[in-house]
């Protein structure tokens, strides 16, 4: 039995409600499939300020280092506002990205037939809805420096954040995109503001130019990016692969989110470049919905986002595609049967917790895996 190796980071607000669906997944697959799973659990966020004065201790941001994969919950809540800048719950996910070097983040937004009546939208305009999003994760402003707020005198101050790209930066996050269109629909939509920013400019040349030398057999659009959110909304199943920076895809990926009924349904996965001898990536599993403070301890968060995030973990860390194949589907499942956590609820369908939605979906994984 091969061992494989889960730092499970489950963070603040409803990170560990959430979390918690998962761990009961892995203990099933333990113990009825020997699937190999070894546990270990740290703090981010506000709960490793609150033990540490840190986001993320060293000693756990060594054993995400060494993990084949970790499982990351949410960050942050309000009673950690006035905490210093460069110690607030975020960081911490920061610091596991750019450390990590996770710089390929994978967001699916996936509109489940059930699911149709739910979104924002007509039925008609997401339902059968399948777009992955390839946002680039750590360049960009978020990690562009200068970054700084300065006094000015007189009451004014200025703030600056610095958008930043190299050729190679965009080239790898390029080819990802392109890598994952050939699976799907063989067409990659890229995203920026080449009108007015110069790192627009130097993204749509280097994407073009990484298609023409490896990719011509994909079909390779260009967007400006608030254009593409306009799009999202007005007709989203023209998209089958889009590709954009950090700030971009922070953005579009959220409206993206909204477009399949909820953020509680959206899961994602960060990865970093293959190592050169084992062929393995660093990566990253998360849900995108945050710690939503306003509904944490109640038991009535939404866990199939984080319960997504592992089947993806399950594809593209192990390989281990009949699971992960499995897990989605008994997802699908269990939504076609009417069953509800509150964000998603309908009329005539039942509604349940947190917990019962982690049951169930675990009774449907083990009746496919039968």
């Amino acid at each position: 039995m091969a061992q494989r190796t889960l730092f499970l980071l489950p963070g603040d607000g409803i990170g560990p409600e959430t979390m918690g669906e998962v761990r009961k997944i892995i203990d099933y697959m333990n113990a009825e499939q020997d699937a190999g799973f070894v546990t270990d659990e740290g703090l981010v966020g506000g709960s490793a300020y609150d033990a540490h004065g840190a986001s993320i201790s060293d000693a756990d941001m060594a054993k995400a280092t060494d993990a084949d994969a970790v499982l990351f919950g949410a960050v942050g809540g309000p009673q950690w506002d006035a905490v210093p800048y460069d110690v607030r719950p975020e960081a911490g996910l920061l610091r596991l990205r750019k450390d990590l070097e996770l710089f390929a983040n994978l967001r699916p937004a996936i509109c489940y037939p059930a699911l149709a009546q739910a979104s924002s939208l007509k039925p008609e305009l997401v339902e059968g809805l399948d777009i992955l999003i390839v946002r680039e994760l750590t360049g960009g402003v978020y990690f562009g420096e200068p970054k700084t707020i300065t006094d000015l005198g007189n009451g004014q101050k200025r703030a600056i954040d610095t958008q930043v790209y190299d050729t190679y930066e965009i080239e790898r996050i390029a080819a990802v995109a392109f890598e994952l269109a050939r699976t799907r629909g063989n067409t990659v939509c890229s995203m920026e503001k080449r009108n007015v920013m110069k790192s627009g400019v130097l993204w749509n040349q280097v994407v073009t130019e990484t298609h023409k030398a490896q990719y011509s057999d994909v079909k390779l659009e260009h967007m400006l990016a608030d254009a593409g959110g306009m799009q999202l909304v007005r007709a989203p199943k023209q998209f089958d692969v889009i590709v954009t920076d950090n700030l971009f895809g922070d953005m579009l990926s959220d409206v993206a989110a909204m477009l399949t009924g909820s953020l509680g349904m959206l899961p994602s996965a960060s990865l970093g470049a293959p190592d050169p001898k084992t062929g393995k990536r660093k990566a990253m599993y998360e849900p995108v919905h945050g710690s939503a403070p306003d509904i944490a301890g109640k038991g009535i968060a939404n866990p199939i986002a984080m319960i997504a995030s592992f089947a993806m973990c399950l594809r593209y860390s192990f390989n281990m595609i009949e699971e992960a194949n499995n897990l989605e589907k008994a997802i699908a499942n269990v939504l076609d049967k009417g069953i509800r956590t509150a964000d998603i609820m309908a009329d005539g369908a039942t509604r349940v917790g947190t917990t019962q939605m982690g049951d169930a979906i675990l009774a449907e994984f083990s009746a496919l895996s039968a």
